[in-house]
């Protein structure tokens, strides 16, 4: 991966900017205006399927790590050659869904760990847009938060590097995983913005007080008047570090 700051690799950006956008010329107009020392870069199913691989390889020329969330779902070895895709085109992060199970999970984590450039392995939980409700119609009893933990166990257990959760999840799994295991936290707005169509949200203050290890944030940064200002705003609460 090349990169065009020198300063960059040395950072540790707390902040992943999702670029939720339909078309590769709208998300690398905001990634040129976007210091890759600041934030991450996540490219999901929509931008992935209209521009590609050719996409990823372009920001990560313009210096960005790239959260790849295309959220690998099938039997184990669909998922495992779709990880080692993903690590051989140079991805920081990649995702599976959790309720694939542990040999599904852990044919994944061969996979990248045999590519010479081995991304974060993060396992999707409980999707933020869902509540109990939502979990009994498709027959997952209990509440979000302890479904949450649980398939965490599982996923920790099969040696992911850590999960996609809701914030209000946070506080919890920060009691039950290792220190090292990543917890990374859609549904994250500044006070006062719009919850859109996020159910399980915080601020991003509170999420990393929690012990959220990224935020990935969206609207609140992508759809400002000036996405500059809103993500140094946000960098400004979250990191009072020395």
């Amino acid at each position: 991966m090349v990169t065009d700051k020198a300063d960059s690799k040395h950072s540790d950006p707390r902040i992943v900017v999702a670029l939720d956008f339909a078309a590769a010329d709208a998300a690398l107009a905001l990634a040129d205006r976007l210091d890759p020392a600041q934030c991450r870069v996540k490219v999901g199913k929509e931008l992935f399927t209209h521009a590609g691989p050719a996409l990823v390889e372009a920001l990560q020329g313009r210096g960005f790590e790239v959260f790849l969330d295309l959220k690998f779902h099938d039997i184990p070895n669909t998922v495992a050659k779709a990880c080692r895709a993903a690590a051989d085109l140079g991805v920081w992060m990649v995702n599976v869904h959790t309720l694939g199970g542990r040999r599904m999970m852990a044919a994944a984590r061969d996979a990248v760990d045999s590519a010479p450039h081995t991304p974060l392995l993060i396992g999707v939980t409980i999707l933020t847009s869902m509540a109990e409700q939502d979990l009994r119609e498709v027959g997952l009893s209990g509440s979000p938060e302890q479904n949450v933990l649980r398939l965490a166990a599982l996923a920790e257990s099969s040696g992911l590097d850590g999960v996609v959760c809701s914030p209000r999840e946070v506080p919890a799994l920060r009691e039950t995983v290792g220190a090292d295991f990543r917890l990374v936290t859609p549904g994250v707005r500044p006070a006062g913005a719009a919850s859109d169509d996020q159910r399980r949200i915080t601020t991003p203050e509170d999420a990393i007080a929690s012990g959220a290890s990224y935020l990935v944030i969206g609207r609140p940064i992508t759809q400002a008047q000036d996405p500059v200002s809103a993500l140094r705003s946000i960098n400004s609460v979250i990191l009072p570090r020395p």
